[in-house]
């Protein structure tokens, strides 16, 4: 089991959510950490790339499709750690541009 580990912006993004929304995310989260890494790995990751002025190789994505939200996140292989750093509803692409920004703090 990985660790779970949240950026300061990602628990506010966690906090705006309502309640429904907000277990069914966690509740993804949860279940993706038991296996985070890429699907080409065998995990439940979909591996995020270089597009629309976003540079996220080596990123992840969770969909969560019925709610329109992804939640981005990055491997810490030697720490065993899932570093989630936003969670955002996909609309025109605006939750990759946010996770562009926490990236290059």
């Amino acid at each position: 089991m990985w660790q779970v580990e949240y950026l300061k912006e990602a628990v506010e993004d966690l906090k705006r959510l309502d309640y429904s929304q907000r277990l069914q995310v966690l509740k993804a989260i949860d279940k993706v950490s038991s296996n985070p890494l890429p699907q080409t790995e065998g995990g439940y990751g979909k591996p995020l790339g270089n597009r629309n002025n976003t540079k996220l190789a080596g990123y992840l994505k969770i969909k969560l499709k019925k709610l329109g939200l992804r939640v981005v996140y990055k491997l810490v292989r030697e720490n065993d750690v899932m570093k989630v750093v936003v969670i955002s509803a996909r609309a025109d692409d605006e939750v990759y541009l946010i996770a562009q920004k926490r990236t290059d703090k």
